[in-house]
């Protein structure tokens, strides 16, 4: 199968993925939480993966002589490949603290609690994804992006109406 076939088909599939993690948790009823609650929580998962992909690297870097002294990683090791996750998963937990307040404002808490779970799976999907085969990290990739964007649309139409 080709590449941009792998990758259209893991695509689509963290665009269903979006659409259930949002839409699904607007469908209950809970109890309200304050909303820095809500986004601490949200966000966990989210740090729980980088404090591993960092982690990892400092292990790397300690049994590595080549490394230990903050060299750049050989392209397309496992090292370069867990930096690359590491840099990705920064950029997207970024946009999260800018735009989930929002979200959480305006779809409620639960949305941004279940997007969160969905990010720290989604992420780790990603990482192992990317490490098996580059193609394959696209679901990962869709699955914590998408959802942040559809969100972000879906309540400023909510806000605006």
């Amino acid at each position: 199968m080709p590449k941009r076939m792998k990758i259209a088909i893991g695509m689509g599939f963290a665009l269903l993925w979006s659409i259930i993690i949002v839409w699904w948790p607007q469908t209950l009823s809970l109890p309200f939480m304050p909303l820095n609650t809500v986004i601490i929580m949200a966000v966990l998962p989210g740090g729980l993966v980088m404090l591993a992909l960092i982690g990892l690297l400092a292990q790397r870097r300690f049994f590595d002589d080549r490394i230990i002294d903050g060299q750049a990683f050989a392209p397309g090791s496992r090292a370069d490949i867990d930096q690359r996750v590491l840099t990705n998963t920064l950029e997207q937990l970024v946009l999260c603290f800018v735009l989930w307040p929002f979200v959480a404002l305006t779809l409620g808490g639960l949305v941004v609690q279940v997007m969160g779970i969905g990010f720290g799976v989604a992420r780790l999907l990603f990482w192992l994804g990317y490490h098996v085969s580059p193609p394959l990290r696209a679901f990962g990739f869709g699955a914590t992006f998408y959802p942040t964007v559809l969100a972000t649309l879906w309540a400023g139409l909510k806000w605006a109406t």
